[in-house]
């Protein structure tokens, strides 16, 4: 580590605690900026998008251009373009005619950007963040390898930004099967590294009716035989439904919206968010097109497929007995229950944001919450604190109920980073639109314009608390 992490007279400009797209997008946007020193800090030994779920011809459910800054800056050479242009595949890619990559490559284009950022450090885990109030700087003590040993290291940063990203969120009425080594029972985040496992099997249940639950009952679909198939697929949702990709629908992943959602009252916003669950866990139209295509053509010889697919049931529990799993479902329209029992279950039930609580406990006493007990985030993506704290803390990806659905919307990265670096320099170093979509959110008032926006000040956000 360099000398610049350890000294406290000498401290870094912004210390990042994670790479993953988000802080990944940060680190490149800052890249360049005169005068501005900073590290990101990853504890994993290389940058890895969910490695598990690289199924085959799986794509991105945004364009190309939602990558790490093109949304902002184009130019930069950081850009997707940019990174097939120095690969030398610009004109295969030209040729191909693709909006939406695969998402291989997308991991591919986010590695090939991470190795070549020199502030980015693998193999770096954070273990604990307090405040020196005598030299107004954050303290991070990390350890890393060297060689066969494990050290200590401690980094000095005037301001830090967390992107630590999130984990899978397994029900606690399951979660006794996935902790049985008895029983295979898997989150959708493993999937491809128990795939071969659970191929064995001879009935499998998903569970969740997402993009990645959809994408595993059609790669189980299509590598299982003709007729006897041994699928069940589980939604607690009314229907299989689609995700809203509309192009009005969608302009709620816009700033304008974020700004309408951040002015509303916090309990109108803890209502709304639920209502919006076909923005980000519907499926893609193209994805439920082929599971149908591929259940019809398995009728072609006669009969049906032995694939059961079951919205509106809800999960109540799950048990091991006798080698397999017998899982308790109720049908939340009929109201009847009943037991389902297979031999394998694949959990596509989302992720929840990794707890910062550990990380954060030297700053506890001065973080502000609001009544549900969730950080208090304002509109430059930075962490309300109390007492002392001179530096700031900004968030990327853990501000869902204060900015809406757009929070882990990789749309949005781009946008994101360059409010952070615009606050945290204090001036506009990346210039940023008044206006982004054609729909009015709300009722436009005194002083603000019909997309929502204060005007230039609330692009480029305030300075940062130094």
């Amino acid at each position: 580590m360099t000398t610049d992490m350890h000294s406290p007279a000498e401290p870094l400009d912004l210390l990042g605690v994670g790479i993953g797209p988000f802080n990944l997008s940060l680190a490149a946007m800052a890249d360049g900026v005169p005068g501005l020193r900073t590290a990101f800090l990853e504890r994993t030994q290389e940058f890895r998008w969910h490695p598990g779920l690289m199924i085959d011809g799986t794509t991105l459910q945004v364009p190309f251009l939602a990558d790490l800054v093109s949304l902002v800056d184009p130019t930069s050479p950081w850009s997707f373009l940019g990174y097939l242009k120095a690969i030398g595949r610009l004109f295969p890619f030209y040729f191909s005619e693709q909006l939406h990559i695969h998402r291989a490559e997308y991991d591919a284009y986010c590695r090939w950007v991470s190795e070549r950022l020199a502030q980015c450090r693998f193999g770096h885990q954070v273990d604990a963040i307090t405040w020196d109030e005598r030299h107004q700087v954050f303290t991070v003590d990390y350890t890393y390898e060297n060689g066969d040993e494990v050290l200590a290291g401690r980094g000095h940063a005037r301001n830090l930004v967390l992107g630590i990203g999130t984990e899978p969120a397994i029900p606690s009425v399951l979660r006794p099967l996935t902790d049985d080594p008895a029983v295979t029972a898997v989150h959708s985040a493993d999937y491809l590294s128990r795939r071969a496992e659970l191929l064995t099997e001879r009935h499998v249940t998903v569970i969740g009716s997402g993009q990645s639950g959809a994408e595993v009952f059609l790669d189980l679909l299509r590598a299982r035989p003709e007729g006897a198939e041994g699928l069940q697929w589980i939604s607690r949702s009314p229907s299989f439904a689609p995700m809203e990709y509309s192009k009005l629908g969608l302009e709620q992943f816009t700033p304008d919206y974020t700004r309408f959602f951040r002015r509303l009252p916090q309990e109108t916003r803890d209502r709304l968010l639920p209502q919006q669950w076909q923005l980000y866990k519907g499926i893609s139209a193209d994805t439920i097109g082929d599971i149908h295509d591929e259940l019809y053509r398995r009728t072609l010889t006669g009969g049906w497929p032995d694939a059961v697919l079951r919205p509106a049931t809800a999960v109540r529990g799950g048990r091991a007995h006798g080698g397999r799993i017998e899982l308790e479902l109720e049908h939340v329209q009929e109201g009847g229950r009943e037991t389902l029992t297979t031999d394998a279950v694949v959990l596509a039930t989302g992720y929840t944001e990794r707890p910062s609580e550990g990380l954060l406990r030297g700053l506890e006493p001065f973080l502000v919450r609001d009544p549900a007990g969730r950080p208090v985030v304002d509109a430059d993506y930075r962490l309300a604190l109390d007492g002392p704290v001179t530096g700031s803390v900004f968030v990327q990806n853990a501000e869902r109920h204060t900015h809406g659905v757009g929070a882990p919307d990789l749309g949005l990265a781009a946008w994101r980073s360059a409010v952070i670096l615009n606050a945290l320099t204090g001036r506009e170093v990346h210039p940023l639109p008044s206006r982004t979509a054609f729909t009015t959110f709300g009722i436009p008032r005194a002083g603000r314009s019909a997309d929502g926006a204060d005007g230039v000040g609330d692009t480029a956000g305030s300075a940062a608390r130094r």
